[in-house]
């Protein structure tokens, strides 16, 4: 069986984003997912302790806290935080983000009983 095999367009995808910290499923690949997601606002503080995350900012930025520093990202930045490090995301304006983890990452990590934690991923 043949697969379909086409692009992605980042700006259509986030267009049909009409909400924050809720990540949708854009692309699947080798166990890993592409998820798109808007922040805005301070995230929860939690860690993963089995996957390492990628966060690709398209538009907007964030800081991404960590108990010892934060680290600012712009458009065409990214950062991976490594399993196991407790991380907080926080974008004072709206940012659209790019993540690329395991499938098996839930966006609350540690944080399973949270009310932003989100299981069943809507595909875009």
């Amino acid at each position: 069986m043949a697969q379909k095999i086409e692009k992605v367009n980042l700006a259509e995808k986030f267009a049909l984003i009409p909400d924050h910290w809720n990540p949708r499923i854009a692309g699947e690949l080798n166990g890993q997912q592409v998820k798109l997601a808007k922040f805005k606002g301070a995230f929860d503080w939690h860690h993963h302790e089995h996957e390492d995350e990628l966060f690709l900012v398209v538009n907007g930025s964030f800081v991404m806290e960590f108990r010892d520093k934060t680290i600012t990202l712009q458009p065409g930045e990214f950062l991976i935080v490594p399993r196991g490090v407790e991380h907080r995301p926080v974008a004072h304006e709206e940012a659209e983000i790019l993540l690329f983890e395991p499938a098996s990452t839930v966006n609350t990590g540690n944080l399973t009983d949270s009310e932003r934690t989100r299981t069943n991923l809507e595909r875009l």
